[in-house]
């Protein structure tokens, strides 16, 4: 049976953040994820998950100047000394909020010969930039017990993101080769990009690769029973190749949140 884990950046917005952890309880959720906890200390949001039983499975390093556009700095050629200080970072809160996943975001890189959702371009300076950053976030997070998450994003809603393909972030695990490396597979972003997601996910999560699961309706990134993708046919494919992580929920709710989360008990999911 999948457990799903509330997004509390786009889920329980019609809440501050930090109440948004009590609203995900209550509707019997056990686990949350979120982008970024910086304007938080980690001992506010860990005495909130610890208050509601829940627990941390996912947030993001920080990505640069989120608010000025930035969507990531480890392929960002001069940017190793900022990405490397918010792995640091990003490690130092996952201590406090005991939660092993850290997704580390590539960045947008600009390429006037790169079509949007074209592979991606291996022989640039973003690309090593990429695996040297990686393999270094990998080492050090491996100490910590941590594992480093990559997530390709479609081009429609993040243009100019350096990492779209599903092969294309796994061939960057085999090229960085670190244990704790693993991919993010969100179903929405896959879908919009690659489409064929039963073969996706009948290839790649017997590899043990995958780390975590997101989920959304396409294309509007509602409630992901709505819009074009079979979820119940999804979840049983997950199921049947044994995936045992957790399943974010990553989408804006189309009115509150509470009214539409009917969804998981219509498809025999759980949050516990």
């Amino acid at each position: 049976m999948p457990r799903f884990a509330a997004n509390l950046s786009l889920m329980y917005t019609e809440h501050e953040f930090p109440d948004r952890f009590t609203a995900a309880a209550a509707h019997g959720f056990r686990a949350v994820e979120y982008l970024f906890p910086y304007p938080w200390p980690a001992a506010e949001l860990r005495r909130r998950l610890d208050d509601n039983g829940l627990r941390q499975v996912l947030f993001n390093a920080p990505p640069g100047d989120w608010a000025a556009g930035e969507r990531g700095t480890a392929a960002l050629p001069g940017r190793e000394a900022e990405t490397r200080a918010g792995t640091d970072r990003a490690l130092e809160y996952a201590a406090e909020l005991g939660c092993d996943q850290v997704h580390m975001m590539a960045g947008l890189v600009p390429d006037a010969r790169r079509e949007p959702g074209a592979r991606i371009d291996r022989t640039g300076p973003a690309y090593a930039t990429y695996l040297e950053n990686l393999a270094w976030a990998a080492e050090r997070a491996a100490a910590a017990g941590v594992r480093i998450l990559i997530e390709p994003i479609n081009p429609r809603d993040m243009p100019g993101y350096l990492l779209n393909h599903q092969a294309d972030a796994h061939a960057v695990l085999e090229a960085v080769g670190a244990e704790n490396l693993k991919v993010q597979l969100d179903l929405y972003h896959c879908q919009i990009v690659e489409g064929d997601l039963t073969t996706t996910l009948r290839r790649d999560l017997p590899t043990g690769r995958v780390a975590h699961i997101q989920i959304a309706g396409v294309p509007d990134r509602h409630e992901p029973h709505t819009g074009e993708l079979n979820l119940r046919h999804l979840l049983d494919v997950i199921d049947q190749q044994g995936y045992r992580g957790w399943i974010g929920c990553e989408y804006h709710p189309r009115a509150g949140t509470g009214e539409g989360l009917h969804w998981i008990g219509d498809h025999g999911g759980a949050s516990a």
